[in-house]
């Protein structure tokens, strides 16, 4: 299915110590650019994350926040330095004692010291915290992936749409370009006949003049190509696989072949169906920028 690039998910989850919110949002790029922000506690979880985004993306410009509320935690606690509150308040009292002053030590006074109280972090089991993270992580993936499949859906509607606009401009042009050749016979012998007269003109030379326009003009297969390229296009909008960079190149080719045609066509009709078919092209070049 066709799959646009521009989506949107969200997740929340909500565990026993600790909650998770996590937004992707992602636009049109032409390659897989992943920009990840979240606390620097998950840092190490990174690479597991990219290959998650990895495994249901192939491009686009992804932005994914992840924010952590920790509701309580074991990983940390205070840590008495015993050696040195000891050697303070020794210090402390020899200090009354030198200089006569009688001030009562206290709890707050102390613990002012610093490195009195340290706070001690333990390791944090990572496993654990992804087996809790990639459940909304998958969540949001998935809610993005179907966002962009939805809109893949009018993407297609429409580039289908188009692509039966030029198949009939291309149908149109093919008809005009039969009897092209025919009037130019015709005006070249009018004008010959009005420059010369009543003197017989050489049948010969003009048919050669009509030979040699009909094999500049001749458009056969551009057309065959053009109509093979949309028969290609349609046929790419219907495949599972990412098929952005393959229709863009269709596109290109396509866009080849009527400029090919408007250049060739001795006639104002069929360059006025050329600009019609360049039109609705470049209609479906900016629609092919946003598909996956």
């Amino acid at each position: 299915m066709v799959s646009s690039m521009t989506g949107y998910g969200r997740a929340f989850y909500e565990c026993k110590n600790r909650n998770f919110t996590i937004e992707i949002r992602s636009v049109n790029h032409r390659y897989l650019d992943l920009n990840i922000k979240m606390p620097r506690s998950l840092i190490s979880l990174e690479d597991r994350i990219r290959k998650k985004l990895q495994e249901k993306l192939s491009r686009g410009k992804i932005d994914i926040y992840i924010t952590q509320t920790v509701l309580e935690t074991e990983s940390s606690k205070a840590v008495l330095n015993k050696n040195l509150s000891d050697s303070i308040v020794n210090c402390l009292r020899e200090m009354n004692e030198r200089y006569e002053i009688k001030e009562p030590l206290s709890l707050s006074l102390i613990a002012k010291f610093p490195d009195v109280i340290t706070i001690e972090q333990k390791d944090e089991d990572f496993d654990e915290v992804w087996n809790k993270l990639q459940m909304p992580l998958e969540e949001a993936i998935s809610a993005l992936v179907s966002m962009r499949l939805k809109e893949g859906v009018k993407l297609r509607e429409d580039i289908e749409y188009k692509c039966l606009t030029i198949d009939n401009l291309v149908n149109s042009i093919d008809v005009k370009s039969k009897v092209v050749v025919e009037q130019y016979r015709i005006k070249l012998n009018e004008r010959i006949k009005e420059l010369m007269g009543d003197n017989n003109v050489d049948e010969n030379r003009l048919a050669m003049e009509v030979a040699i326009f009909s094999d500049k003009a001749c458009i056969d297969e551009e057309i065959v190509r053009l109509k093979s390229h949309i028969l290609q296009l349609k046929e790419s909008l219907k495949s599972d696989k990412p098929i952005g960079r393959k229709l863009d190149f269709i596109v290109q080719e396509m866009n080849r072949e009527a400029n090919t045609i408007a250049s060739k066509a001795n006639d104002v009709n069929i360059v006025h169906l050329v600009l019609d078919i360049k039109n609705e092209i470049e209609k479906i070049r900016e629609q092919v920028q946003n598909i996956q």
